[in-house]
């Protein structure tokens, strides 16, 4: 490959954007003014729960704060914020070459949809994250959980596949999928843990590992799934456990879950979801990526989906309170005490 534009240097860009230049490939990164401050400082730091630790000197890196007009990518990673996503597709828009492929790297189900919509020039694929990426300092990102980056497309796909061989170089799967959908539905499940982690202040496996907060998550993903089931919709099972089962062991008494989740659990300490960095440092999260789109679905059915309406105003009323909720409080907020 002769290169590729990372459109949102934040955790997700700047792993997989780091991984590709290690692979071999030249990356351009585009992100935020912060972002880039830290990267020009520090270089950029992979690490990751099986023992990677790569640094990329700041000199290397090739960084923009807006699409350079002259760059003619093989593919494009674009990796912003899904309230962003408007935004960052137009900009593509107006400085790519006409059919360049645009993979959406988002949480949520309708980013490359969005995208779509307003630079229909360009070829969009869906794409899913699987695993967790931290920003520990300016300029590291840490992978605390396992799995491959999924893509919608095809074998004759010839940036997708060349990319998927370069990555390969570094250890990181990619895999292509036909029909993206039912995994970003299996994903968007999990991801419904999102909001849970960053309410409670801890780190993932910390959280997971007190009962009230896993119920609060069996009970978002519940009312999510029986949502789903109603719209017919197909599901990718994320987990060793199919999505109902897993309801019920996050359910189950701590010395239970413990034993039975070991698989689960293989998370770092150092893990935390990227909604809790958002929280944080006061930025905008992705709520409504997540908790959003299940009360969209229910209305579409001409339903209520009670519990991730009231989780999507607890995180959007963030400001206002900015200290962790025990699980007794998260529980009560949700009506479930």
């Amino acid at each position: 490959m002769t290169g590729i534009l990372v459109m949102g240097a934040g955790s997700v860009g700047c792993f997989v954007g780091g991984l590709t230049q290690l692979a071999g490939v030249p990356v351009h990164f585009v992100g935020r003014p912060r972002v880039l401050a830290g990267l020009r400082k520090h270089g950029l730091r992979l690490t990751d729960q099986d023992g990677l630790d790569r640094h990329i000197p700041a000199l290397d890196l090739r960084l923009h704060e807006a699409p350079p007009p002259e760059l003619k990518p093989d593919l494009v990673l674009l990796c912003v914020k899904s309230g962003a996503t408007v935004e960052a597709a137009t900009a593509l828009g107006l400085t790519l070459p006409l059919g360049t492929p645009v993979v959406s790297l988002q949480n949520g189900i309708g980013n490359a949809d969005a995208a779509q919509a307003v630079a229909p020039q360009l070829r969009w694929h869906a794409g899913m994250v699987p695993y967790n990426i931290a920003e520990l300092s300016h300029g590291h990102y840490h992978r605390g959980t396992a799995g491959a980056l999924a893509v919608q497309g095809e074998s004759h796909d010839t940036a997708l596949v060349a990319w998927q061989t370069a990555l390969s170089r570094v250890q990181m799967r990619v895999k292509l999928h036909a029909d993206l959908r039912p995994v970003q539905w299996g994903k968007l499940l999990i991801n419904l843990n999102n909001p849970v982690n960053a309410l409670s202040g801890l780190p993932l496996r910390e959280e997971l590992l007190q009962r009230g907060y896993r119920r609060v998550f069996a009970a978002l993903q519940e009312e999510a799934l029986d949502l789903l089931d109603a719209a017919q919709r197909s599901i990718a099972q994320m987990t060793p456990l199919p999505p109902r089962r897993l309801i019920l062991l996050l359910r189950m008494p701590t010395l239970v879950f413990r034993l039975a989740a070991a698989r689960m659990l293989r998370i770092d300490a150092k893990a935390r979801s990227s909604m809790a960095d958002d929280l944080a440092a006061g930025r905008v999260t992705e709520i409504d990526a997540l908790c959003g789109e299940i009360v969209r679905l229910a209305h579409s059915l001409g339903r209520q989906a009670p519990l991730n309406e009231r989780m999507l105003a607890l995180v959007q009323g963030w400001p206002s309170r900015r200290q962790p909720y025990s699980p007794r409080e998260l529980l009560r907020a949700l009506g479930m005490s």
